[in-house]
Order: structure tokens, then C-alpha cells, then sequence
């Protein structure tokens, strides 16, 4: 990277949201952008996330890009290694590697109104970009939670999406806190090997089974040969996934036939009633993330595992649960999820009036069509706010708000020249009345349980309230009337902008943003 590097579009992040934006960039025949990684491989949560049984929940055809499909997935339901490795071969493919800067943290994004563009602050250098889209993710940055006395254990911590390899748990007395998604996988996968395990849960998910397989050679065979077939296979999960959307956000009183299948999941291994009621949810089905697992319940009907409340606090070795009971632990291990309503990048990007994206969304997130944000001109978001999903692929996003991006870009050329659109304010706010308007009535906000959804204020800024295609047709075309056009005057300053706009973020560095 060099030091007056400037380009048209930087990407931040490599996962499936910055691979998906390079690719689409490439396709509308931008070439001149960069993807700011800070890590030193492509891949994401997918790179990030290695604990023991880590998979996905979303079927493998359904889970991969629409323009990279993949014919020899060899499980309905796909492990992180698999995943990990179908975005390596996603860059390959699409001949990203000449624009992957690894190891490049963004430390800061400062936009500078007078050149219309946005210097950028990063481990390895500085930069300038007319645009910025950032693919950072929502299940980036682990959240680990304030515990008293942690300081205390004189044994290993670390969550579960900072693995520790090195550590071998065989024969160890493990601590697993939480019962999310990844707390599900982790628990059957370590159970055989550990000396005792002891869960610590506050709130119970409702689990599923997992009708996961191998894929036959002959199917996979048949994707190669007949690509439409693998098509097909894609198109049926799809659409029994759009259809199950009605359930959540129309009829969220009618989830009681799913929930008497669940409950058979759990009486199926747990034959003790006491470990069967407290493993049994008291909300709505679907206002947490539904689970799925074949060997989480029989799992926790092993000897070697007990099942306790919340942790509560912590004196050296010994950890007490909200309950009261207390249990010996050589490791932690927390599955506590991310900071998804609280965006960590939000504190490092600085817009047109000084504040950071953290201090413009201090009330809660808000963003026009999951993607841009007032005041923070040529400045968007790939999985944004409330364009999470709680029932089908995140891909399907993605993929809607690049579309969105790659009009973004288009509707920049036709303006021409020096040239920025900032998110109209009555427009996000329109945006954000309507999205809300509709979450009034989910499962996700009626359904009685507190969620990763909810922001601190009880706000759900994380989930999309109605279906996939809805939400394509939302993001097919920038409308430029929620938008307000900027255009610099004067020619570009160069190496004086450059400068400028070092020091504004080196200011704001100092102010602590």
C-alpha cells in the first residue's frame, strides 16, 4: 500500500459480505477499489469461528453465493472448514487476490467534506476513497461479559470464536457459559473428551433437530453435470423459508405446533422431568434464533455434564451460577455471541459533522434500507441494520444490498465528476417508522424473551421484518430523492487534501473516536 494510495471504492472486511462486494465491483467494471482485511486470510466469522463442531444452520446450497454455486458440497449442512474453504476459492475464481490488503485494520474513516472522499486510517498505512463499503459483519467482535471476580481464575479463558487450539481440554474440568448457537455445537463436540463439563445457561433456546447428511456422489455428480438441478435443490429451501416467514411476522400465536415438535426433541433424550423443565423455553418459538442439533440434548443427558444457571460470579476456581450452586472449572470457555446492535466499527467512522457513526446512533441504529446513513455521505453498510434474518440465509442479503451498492456506484458515475450522496435524515427516518411499524407484530418482539436482536433500549435494530424478496425489491435501485447530492468545487488538492484529512482523523484519534 502506498502512501498517497487513493482508489474509488474500499472495501472493509473479507467475508461473505466484502468477498460478495469485490466480486459484484468487478462485474460493474470497477476494478480500481481495495479490500481492507485486518486478518491475514479471507473468510470472516468463517475464518474466525473454529471451535470444535462449528457448522452452519443454513443448508449448504442456500448458504453459497447465487453467481458462485457449489456442486460438490458434501453435506446438507456444511462445517466451518468447508465454508472457510468455498470463500478461499471464491477469491481465487474471481481473481480477487491483487485487491486483498491483509493484515490492514481500519483504525479510523474520516470523511473530507471539501474533496468528497473519505481518508482512511489503517494498521498498515493510510489511504483515501471516493466510497466506502463496509462488510465488517455483525458476528465479528466477541462480547464477553462483565463478570465479577474474573480476575480471580487462575485457570484458561477464552471465547468460543477465539479458540484456543493449544489448550487441550481432555481430563479438564470445562465451564461453558451460554446456550446459543455456537454453545450448542461446542458441548457435544467436547463432552466425550472432558473430565465434566458444567453449562452455565440464563435462558434456554428452543433446539430442533438437524436433518444434516452426507450428499451422495451421485447428487453432487448431477449439480456438475445439470447445474440447473442444483438450481432447483436451491430455489425449494428458498422458498419453504420464505413461506415460514409468514408464521413469524403475521401469525406469531400460531408457532404452538412448532414448539409441541420441539418439545419432543427434547423429551426424546432427556428422560429426567427436573432437566426437561429447565431445558424448556417459556417463550414463543422463534423469538430466539431456533437451534438445531441432534446431540445437544443427549449430550447434557451424559454424567459428566451438569446444567446450572447464569453465571453470576466468580472466587478463583470456584464459579457460581444465578442459582446459587457453585462448580470447580480448569477452563473457560464463553459463548457469549457479538457486538451485533452495538457496531465496533461505528466508533471509527467520522462523518460530515465531526461525530462517529457510534455518537449519530447513540439511540439505536438507524440506516436508510440497511445500507446508508445521514451524514455519513458515500458511506454504507453490507448487513446493516435490521437486514439480519432469524429464519433463512444471510447470503440473500448480501447479495440484495449489493445490488444496492452497485447502483449506488452507477448512480455516482451518471452524476459525474466529483460527486457524493448523503442519506437524506427525513428519509432514513421514513424508513426506519416503517421497518418498525412492522416489527411491532413479530414473534421478535411479542414473543417474551430477550434476544440479541434488541438493542439496550429494547429496540429490534438487528432483524429484517418480512421476507427475502420483499426486501430485494426494497434494495434494486438507489431512489436519489432520499438522497442529498454533494459536489466539491475546485479542483482535487492532491497531496494537500491528503494532509488534511490525516490530520482530521488524527484529531479524532486523540478525541477518542
Amino acid at each position: 500500500m502506498t502512501e498517497h494510495e487513493h482508489v474509488r471504492v474500499a472495501v472493509i472486511g473479507s467475508g461473505f459480505g466484502g468477498l460478495g462486494a469485490a466480486v459484484r465491483l468487478r462485474r460493474e467494471g470497477v476494478t480500481d477499489f481495495v479490500v481492507l482485511e485486518r486478518a491475514d486470510s479471507v473468510g470472516g466469522t468463517w475464518r474466525d469461528n473454529s471451535y470444535p463442531g462449528c457448522a452452519c444452520d443454513v443448508p449448504s446450497h442456500l448458504y453459497s453465493f447465487s453467481f458462485a454455486p457449489h456442486p460438490d458440497w458434501p453435506r446438507t449442512f456444511s462445517g466451518q472448514e468447508h465454508i472457510r474453504a468455498y470463500l478461499e476459492h471464491v477469491a481465487d475464481v474471481f481473481r480477487l487476490r491483487s485487491h486483498l490488503r491483509f493484515n490492514s485494520e481500519v483504525k479510523t474513516l474520516t470523511w473530507d467534506a471539501e474533496e468528497l472522499r473519505w481518508g482512511i486510517e489503517t494498521s498498515s498505512g493510510f489511504l483515501t476513497a471516493d466510497v466506502v463499503v463496509s462488510a465488517t459483519g455483525a458476528l465479528s467482535d466477541p462480547k464477553i461479559p462483565d463478570i465479577a471476580g474474573i480476575d480471580t481464575f487462575p485457570g484458561k479463558v477464552f471465547h468460543s470464536a477465539r479458540w484456543d487450539h493449544d489448550h487441550d481440554l481432555g481430563g479438564k474440568r470445562v465451564a461453558m457459559i451460554g446456550t446459543g448457537a455456537s454453545a450448542i455445537q461446542i458441548v457435544p463436540a467436547i463432552q466425550p473428551e472432558v473430565a465434566h463439563l458444567t453449562l452455565f445457561q440464563r435462558t434456554p433456546p428452543w433446539v430442533m433437530p438437524r436433518t444434516d447428511r452426507a450428499i451422495s456422489g451421485v447428487e453432487r455428480w448431477l449439480h456438475r453435470q445439470l447445474p440447473f438441478t442444483a438450481q432447483a435443490r436451491r430455489g425449494l429451501l428458498w422458498g419453504i423459508r420464505e413461506l415460514q416467514v409468514q408464521a413469524f411476522t403475521k401469525r406469531p400465536g400460531e408457532l404452538g405446533v412448532v414448539e409441541r415438535l420441539a418439545k419432543r426433541n427434547i423429551a426424546r433424550a432427556i428422560k429426567d422431568a427436573g432437566l426437561r423443565a429447565r431445558l424448556t423455553p417459556d417463550y414463543r418459538i422463534g423469538c430466539k434464533r431456533i437451534l438445531l442439533s441432534n446431540t445437544y440434548y443427549p449430550a447434557l443427558a451424559q454424567p459428566n455434564v451438569d446444567l446450572v444457571g447464569g453465571l453470576s460470579e466468580i472466587r478463583g476456581s470456584t464459579l457460581v451460577a444465578a442459582d446459587g450452586s457453585e462448580a470447580e472449572a480448569d477452563v473457560i470457555v464463553f459463548g457469549t455471541g457479538f457486538h451485533v446492535t452495538d457496531m465496533p466499527i461505528a466508533d471509527r467512522v467520522v462523518g460530515a459533522d465531526g461525530r462517529t457513526l457510534a455518537e449519530s446512533w447513540k439511540d439505536g441504529m438507524k440506516s436508510l434500507r440497511g445500507a446508508t446513513a445521514a451524514g455519513f455521505p458515500n458511506w454504507m453498510t453490507i448487513v446493516g441494520p435490521n437486514t439480519g434474518l432469524g429464519n433463512s440465509s444471510m447470503i440473500l442479503m448480501i447479495e440484495s444490498q449489493l445490488n444496492y451498492m452497485a447502483d449506488f456506484v452507477r448512480q455516482l458515475d451518471v452524476l459525474g465528476g466529483r460527486v457524493a450522496l448523503d442519506a437524506r435524515p427525513r428519509a432514513v427516518d421514513a424508513w426506519n417508522r416503517e421497518v418498525q411499524g412492522r416489527m411491532k407484530r413479530t414473534v421478535w418482539n411479542v414473543g417474551g424473551c430477550e434476544s440479541w436482536y434488541l438493542d439496550a433500549s429494547g429496540v429490534n435494530t438487528t432483524i429484517w421484518p418480512g421476507t427475502t424478496t420483499e426486501f430485494r425489491r426494497a434494495t434494486r435501485r438507489v431512489d436519489l430523492a432520499e438522497y442529498e447530492v454533494l459536489r466539491a468545487t475546485g479542483p482535487r488538492t492532491g497531496n494537500t487534501g491528503k494532509k488534511r484529512t490525516e490530520n482530521t482523523a488524527k484529531k479524532a484519534v486523540e478525541a477518542g473516536a
